[in-house]
């Protein structure tokens, strides 16, 4: 099972990836836990798409596919913006990070997926969950 959905960059575009999360999670009778990473770690990749990758410009898209089969959900997050350089995201869990309001998207991402890759840049992100 396959859904897609495409936004523009406006931060209240965030409620329709939600739905979609839900439909899918719901038709694909993920669990309880499995369903609250899945959406915490696509809101935080949909939040930074729009806000860093896309810098809040409407006229730029963010594509969101998910796919759910017997074992994995593949969540892909795509913006059009040129992407970032991983490792200069801040660490906030380091002590010095800690008021900082940069890198808690990409770290909750980074530990709520069972794998992730950064792809085109950082511009794209692939996501996978296991549901077994």
């Amino acid at each position: 099972m396959e859904k897609k959905i495409k936004i523009s960059s406006k931060p209240e575009n965030i409620t329709c990836v939600e739905r979609i999360v839900d439909e899918i999670c719901e038709e694909c009778n993920i669990g309880k836990e499995v369903y609250g990473k899945i959406l915490m770690a696509t809101i935080e990749g949909v939040n930074n798409s729009i806000f860093h990758g896309n810098k809040l410009d409407e006229h730029k898209s963010v594509i969101v596919t998910i796919t759910c089969d017997d074992d994995i959900v593949d969540i892909s997050i795509e913006d059009e913006g040129v992407g970032f350089d991983k490792s200069k995201v801040p660490d906030p869990t380091l002590p010095d990070n800690i008021e900082e309001d940069r890198g808690r998207g990409v770290f909750l991402m980074d530990n709520l997926s069972d794998e992730i890759e950064y792809l085109n840049n950082g511009a794209k992100i692939d996501m996978k969950f296991r549901v077994n």
